[in-house]
């Protein structure tokens, strides 16, 4: 796939920073730029596949952070195994 040139406006101050974020790890902006954008993306269309619309748990998402390595499910069981007493059983996945 080719590449297209992008024109952004930011600060000077935040292209010193990026310039020399880039020079230290060895990668230009531009790939510095199109990981970024890339991860948000992919992170984004992971998490919405990951709650079902309309649930309660898509209702309140973006209010904190799954723990590492949970999906919206095992928080949801977790919860769930708590408020009932149930927390002695095992636990789904482990």
């Amino acid at each position: 796939m080719s590449n297209t040139k992008l024109t952004l406006t930011v600060k000077p101050e935040i292209v010193q920073m990026a310039k020399q974020y880039a020079r230290r790890h060895h990668t230009s902006v531009s790939a510095m730029f199109s990981r970024v954008i890339r991860e948000i993306v992919v992170k984004e269309q992971d998490r919405a596949m990951a709650i079902p619309a309309g649930s309660a748990l898509e209702k309140l998402c973006g209010i904190t952070k799954l723990p590492e390595g949970k999906t919206a499910d095992d928080v949801l069981l977790e919860a769930l195994l708590e408020k009932y007493g149930l927390e002695d059983l095992p636990k789904r996945g482990h």
